[in-house]
């Protein structure tokens, strides 16, 4: 299948499949499932293209594992937080807002088809590639795209078992992996989509690959990751994640500031 057919049937099924989240979050009012979708179709794109591809096979079988147990791992720890917890913090907001206007929410699970179809874009690129020679590069992706999905998952669990422990509402996570950074899981997110642009070496489209952790970033950055994450963040937690702001990375993992630059740099203001 030419690689552009493979990305209008690509379109069509997470349409198809965002139209029955949608009503799924009507049903159960839980729109978190949109994330549980949009994991598990942009991991299944990364096998469907791997298997459709012309490039040569060793590329595109890194593709099929590094993406479709990205995808897999993903979907299933969103599942189990969906299926098990109240709706995530943000998407009560946007249903306060929004007043429940199931208009609205459906056009917000459109939307996250359209971002299906651009996530599939590094794909793409590594389907085609014609190298076959490059295990350099394989190696590469291969190490970032595992110490990716190890990296995600261990931020996940230490926040998950915070907050079994947690208590109070008001407590902020800065232990382990959090103690770092504000969003370890957003960062091995964006990190992850680096072992395509690796893989894509040699495609006539690797410049797509680029695409992956460019548009990621922004995403995470600026529009529907970390904004929203943390305003929801101050909204329940406070002076406590006001605090965690001022002496922890937001994104990049590096050691937190001392109380004593906090408070010097305050003095400075």
């Amino acid at each position: 299948m030419n690689p552009i057919h493979a990305l209008a049937v690509i379109g069509s099924l997470a349409m198809a499949a965002m139209s029955v989240g949608w009503w799924w979050q009507r049903r159960h009012a839980n729109a978190g499932i949109v994330d549980v979708l949009w994991a598990a179709c942009v991991g299944a794109n990364a096998v469907l293209l791997a298997i459709i591809g012309d490039g040569a096979w060793q590329a595109r079988v890194a593709l099929a594992v590094l993406g479709g147990s990205w995808g897999l791992r993903l979907s299933l720890h969103l599942w189990r937080r969906v299926r098990d917890e109240p709706e995530d913090g943000r998407y009560r907001h946007l249903r306060a807002h929004w007043h429940g206007h199931q208009g609205k929410f459906y056009l917000f699970f459109v939307g996250q088809a359209v971002l299906v179809v651009m996530f599939s874009l590094p794909f793409a690129a590594v389907a085609r590639s014609p190298v076959a020679g490059f295990w350099p590069w394989i190696a590469l992706a291969v190490a970032i795209g595992a110490a990716s999905v190890v990296g995600e998952a261990i931020a996940d669990r230490q926040l998950a078992r915070f907050r079994a422990s947690a208590g109070r509402s008001d407590r902020v996570c800065d232990q382990g992996l959090w103690r770092y950074s504000r969003h370890p899981n957003y960062f091995f997110e964006w990190l992850h989509w680096f072992a395509y642009a690796a893989l894509a070496v040699g495609s006539p489209w690797a410049w797509l690959a680029w695409s992956g952790p460019l548009v990621m970033y922004l995403f995470l950055r600026w529009i529907s990751g970390i904004p929203y994450t943390e305003a929801q963040a101050l909204r329940t937690r406070g002076e406590s994640y006001r605090e965690y702001q001022r002496r922890t990375p937001m994104l990049i993992p590096w050691f937190p500031r001392s109380p004593a630059s906090v408070r010097s740099e305050e003095a400075r203001r």
